[in-house]
């Protein structure tokens, strides 16, 4: 069955507000990617990406943008790709999750104190969003953080989603360095921590490993369990 509305979906979005219409205009390049990948793959879910996790999340990964065979294709953010692997066992190593992650929205997961945001809602070509699209972008970032009341740390996987999170958070660049486990005290307060992205290339060069990954949830549970 073709995932042609957001009701073809089995989860909801923990910030609904937040979500751009399923034919959002404002980036002709993605939207030129996104018709062509309707027309090669009907059944795919092929719009902007919804996030995905807990409402009452106390933590935020923000990610960069869906994957071609992940989250464009299924719907759920880091769904059906390599990336997805490391992260949802990372997840429910740490008690962010519950049920089995099987790489389908059959699957029954869940994540619990946690969600799912993206920097970036559509898929891009090469994965390289332009300067412009991100922040054409960074609106719907901005009002899922606002729709989540309850977080208090924010982990950034890799540089793009780093500097959107930073500049949503109103801290600058300048002084928040990206770094893998870097630490960044937000203007009100906030925690964001960096991870180097659990993409394919970063897990097989090894810039990544799951322990390294690990140490930042580890890190983000740390945070929250001192509170």
């Amino acid at each position: 069955m073709a995932l042609t509305s957001p009701r073809d979906l089995p989860f909801a979005s923990p910030v609904p507000a937040a979500e751009p219409s399923r034919d959002c205009p404002r980036c002709p390049r993605l939207v030129a990617l996104r018709e062509e990948l309707r027309i090669e793959h009907p059944d795919w879910w092929n719009a902007p990406i919804r996030a995905f996790g807990d409402p009452a999340a106390r933590i935020v990964i923000v990610g960069l943008a869906p994957g071609k065979h992940g989250a464009n294709r299924t719907g759920r953010p880091f769904t059906g790709d390599y990336a997805g692997d490391l992260l949802f066992a990372t997840l429910h190593k740490f008690g962010f999750s519950r049920g089995g992650y099987g790489s389908n929205l059959e699957d029954g997961l869940a994540l619990v104190d946690i969600a799912i945001l993206n920097a970036v809602k559509c898929l891009p070509p090469q994965n390289k969003p332009t300067p412009q699209e991100i922040h054409n972008c960074r609106p719907f970032l901005e009002k899922g953080i606002e729709s989540l009341p309850n977080v208090q740390i924010f982990i950034a996987l890799g540089q793009i989603a780093h500097q959107s999170a930073v500049k949503t958070l109103g801290g600058r660049l300048s002084q928040c360095r990206f770094g893998h486990l870097a630490e960044h005290r937000m203007p009100d307060g906030r925690m964001l921590i960096d991870s180097y992205h659990c993409s394919r290339y970063n897990q097989n060069t090894g810039r990544l490993t799951a322990a390294m990954f690990e140490a930042v949830f580890a890190r983000a549970r740390e945070l929250l369990d001192s509170d």
